[in-house]
């Protein structure tokens, strides 16, 4: 169950994210700084200042034309070296800045990458793929945006603060105290309604990553929409998210824009003083010319800069906002994880046990039972069938052999060695899993057939798919093994599916087999080649087949009757359809033996 978080709280946790990448590539953060200061510092002061020594020199006394280089060149050498180092130092910004947000980006996207991978099938069956990859997006802009907004408005903001007071507070202080002043109001009002408006940010990144998953959602079963004439009825659904968008994003809006206008009366404020003392300053105060150059100028740039600092903020919190979803995920606990200390998992034989274990799946606040104290030994090589009704534990007993999920209670061992002290790639890696939902990706034939074993040559590649009855088929399509099968494996049928699954099998070569309903879909005929193909799997290699076709488990060495969480009736199909007990009962229904 995710964490709740307070805005400020996701918005630290966020931060702490972002500094574990940033850190990385320190070097260039610090670069990145240096030059945003230095640029700061030569274009937008050291211009003014220069400008205002040439002024008060010609307030001071006429300058001949024949003087104009002897007097002037030293200012116009320092205005050319200051414009030629502040360019530099510009260009050197955009470098580094760029260089980071490219750097940084693919560390994020691992970071995302490896936090969605790395969770349970819990964590995944509780949300919509769409809606995790819209936060990872979201997650990754937002650096940029935070790191643009810092970058911007706020270090110029922090030099103008510095360098008015360094250069003006010795010449004019009560005006630089008034000012400073009114940039404390100004600061302190933009920062209580920015926490307002932050809220505001997470809500509406919340409603659009909701409309994310619905659209995902819809396109991913378009099938169905389209099939039963929903068309309208999702489309009902979307607009709701939509509209909800829609007023998430008025509400952030509204309160950004009062924000603006609240901030903005304040720069008249600060514009309409240094007008004044502009304009009697001279008279009043005895400040020269150039000094008062320097107090319009500093002071209208500082002005803007505050105006900046405004739409940094609002870029910051819509940031913060949009990255919020992502952070939640990445403090989600890991229901599976290895142990510190975890080794690799050897199997030489296969034998597998299940000792005293406990297991419950949590929906909500309701905690479900599955089992308690069950035991279960398969020796090396065994064929078992594991049957029974919907919700025995059938399958959940697989899952947990492959550790999607883990027990609360007991050990699971293979070939003696406890699979929870085993990392969890080095378990699967010796399981070859076929589901009844044939999961092939938007690759090659070759490709999927081949991805329990990378470096397969194509000869293997093709003697698997022989050895699944799928060469046949690959062969008469027109790219044969390089067809693209389409997401999902659209393009091709489920028998088709069933049997590119099988040959991935068959080529992983992994000395322990899990079956799960991996015939219940198909029509008789691409039955009969799956099962001739999962026969030569079978051979060899410790096998659970789950199932509620009986047929598919009748030739097996042993069959396990489970019925709620427990072991009702074990052994070979002729003993149980002897004893006449829960399995026979259910091998008369499905072969028609009850019917006189």
């Amino acid at each position: 169950m995710a964490k709740s978080f307070g805005s400020q709280a996701t918005t630290r946790r966020t931060l702490h994210y972002y500094w574990q990448v940033t850190r990385r590539h320190l070097g260039l953060y610090v670069a990145m700084v240096l030059s945003t200061i230095g640029f700061g510092v030569l274009l937008t002061y050291g211009n003014p200042y220069v400008m205002s020594l040439i002024v008060d020199r010609i307030s001071a006394e006429p300058v001949a034309a024949d003087q104009v280089f002897d007097v002037f060149g030293p200012y116009i050498v320092a205005l050319l070296l200051i414009n030629v180092f502040g360019q530099a130092a510009s260009k050197l910004q955009d470098y580094t800045l760029w260089k980071l947000e490219i750097a940084v980006s693919y560390d994020l996207a691992t970071m995302c990458f490896d936090a969605l991978s790395n969770q349970s099938m819990s964590f995944h069956s509780n949300r919509f793929g769409g809606t995790l990859v819209s936060q990872t997006t979201k997650f990754m802009a937002a650096y940029n945006q935070i790191v643009e907004g810092i970058n911007f408005p706020f270090l110029p903001v922090l030099e103008s603060v510095v360098f008015i007071c360094i250069i003006l507070g010795p010449r004019v202080p009560a005006y630089v105290v008034v000012l400073m002043l009114l940039l404390v109001l100004y600061g302190a009002v933009s920062y209580l309604m920015y926490r307002r408006i932050l809220n505001l940010n997470e809500q509406a990144a919340g409603a659009q990553n909701q409309l994310s998953g619905e659209l995902a959602d819809s396109v991913a079963n378009i099938l169905a929409v389209k099939t039963y004439g929903r068309e309208d009825y999702e489309r009902g659904l979307f607009d709701q998210f939509n509209r909800e968008v829609v007023a998430r994003d008025s509400k952030r809006m509204m309160a950004s824009l009062a924000r603006g206008i609240i901030t903005a009366l304040i720069a008249v404020v600060i514009m309409a003083i240094v007008t004044v003392f502009i304009a009697g300053g001279n008279a009043w105060f005895g400040i020269s010319p150039g000094t008062l150059v320097m107090m319009f100028t500093y002071t209208y740039t500082v002005t803007n800069q505050f105006n900046f600092i405004n739409n940094g903020l609002q870029r910051l919190n819509r940031a913060f906002g949009d990255a919020a979803g992502m952070t939640v995920v990445l403090d989600e606990p890991r229901l599976v994880a290895d142990a510190p200390d975890a080794g690799d998992l050897t199997v030489r034989e296969g034998a597998i046990d299940f000792e005293g274990i406990g297991f419950h799946y949590t929906d909500g606040n309701v905690e479900t039972e599955v089992f308690k104290g069950f035991d279960l030994h398969i020796p090396a090589g065994q064929r078992v069938g594991l049957v029974g009704m919907s919700g025995a534990g059938k399958t959940t007993l697989t899952k947990l052999l492959l550790r999607l999920s883990d027990i609360q209670e007991g050990r699971i061992l293979v070939d003696g060695q406890d699979i929870a002290q085993c990392t969890q790639q080095s378990l699967r890696r010796q399981i070859a899993y076929v589901p009844q939902e044939s999961i092939l990706f938007h690759r090659s034939i070759a490709e999927n057939i081949a991805y329990g074993k990378p470096d397969a040559t194509m000869d293997e590649i093709r003697e698997a798919a022989r050895l699944a009855n799928a060469l046949e088929f690959i062969e008469k399509l027109p790219q044969g093994f390089d067809t693209v099968t389409g997401e999902r494996g659209v393009k091709l049928s489920g028998g088709q599916r069933q049997r590119v699954v099988i040959a991935r099998a068959m080529l992983a070569d992994c000395p322990i087999l899990v079956l799960d309903e991996a015939t219940s879909a198909l029509d008789s005929e691409s039955e009969r080649l799956v099962q001739e193909a999962l026969a030569r799997l079978m051979a060899g290699r410790t096998s659970i087949v789950v199932a509620h076709r009986l047929s598919t488990v009748a030739s097996l060495d042993r069959i396990v009757v489970l019925s709620d969480g427990k072991i009702a009736e074990d052994g070979p199909h002729a003993q149980l359809i002897e004893q006449g007990g829960e399995y026979a009962l259910l091998w008369g229904r499905q072969t028609g033996a009850y019917l006189e």
